[in-house]
């Protein structure tokens, strides 16, 4: 989303709050050989789709509404899934502004046939943003953490937030200096 269209986005300040626990989910799937890649284990696209799937059910429950993925700000392998994988995608909304949400994923395999607890795979943080039916930005109300743990990922989710916007600023200011300097990229 544009700095304008944040900037002329409507005031969510009287949108009532809603917790963390409202909107949490977790999506399961099977792993099968459809899934693998060339080292026959399962393809980081296919548990990627699934942890946007995941994100995109949290993003539209805790905004009330479509919502579209802005960015991937980070999304790490673990562990190698595979076919026979039993994978859960856990995901939760972590912050709010007044049109976009932060929301972490969670991701862990256990072997379908087996008993043993699940192992973590992998992790992301996507933002998303709140759309109307023209796919314009619409506030979504501001998310209310509920436990320490909620808290402690709602103020990471804040500095992610303040790097995420101090890059995007370093690059322009770079890239305007370049062009002013004759540079053509």
């Amino acid at each position: 989303m544009t700095d304008q269209a944040s900037a002329t986005a409507p005031d969510t300040s009287d949108l009532p709050g809603k917790p963390t626990s409202a909107s949490r989910t977790t999506l399961s799937h099977i792993m099968t050989h459809n899934d693998t890649n060339l080292l026959g284990t399962v393809h980081g696209g296919v548990v990627m789709k699934l942890v946007d799937d995941a994100a995109g059910a949290v993003a539209g429950r805790h905004s009330g509404g479509p919502a579209v993925t802005a960015s991937m700000d980070e999304m790490v392998f673990l562990e190698p899934v595979r076919v026979g994988d039993l994978v859960h995608v856990k995901a939760q909304i972590n912050w709010t502004g007044r049109t976009s949400m932060e929301i972490g994923v969670r991701v862990l395999a256990e072997r379908w046939n087996e008993s043993a607890p699940p192992t973590h795979v992998g992790s992301a943080y996507l933002v998303f943003a709140a759309v109307d039916a023209d796919g314009k930005p619409r506030p979504v109300p501001p998310v209310v953490p509920e436990t320490d743990r909620d808290r402690r990922r709602h103020q990471e989710a804040q500095i992610r937030r303040a790097h995420r916007l101090a890059r995007r600023r370093a690059i322009r200011e770079l890239r305007e200096r370049r062009a002013a300097e004759g540079y053509e990229d």
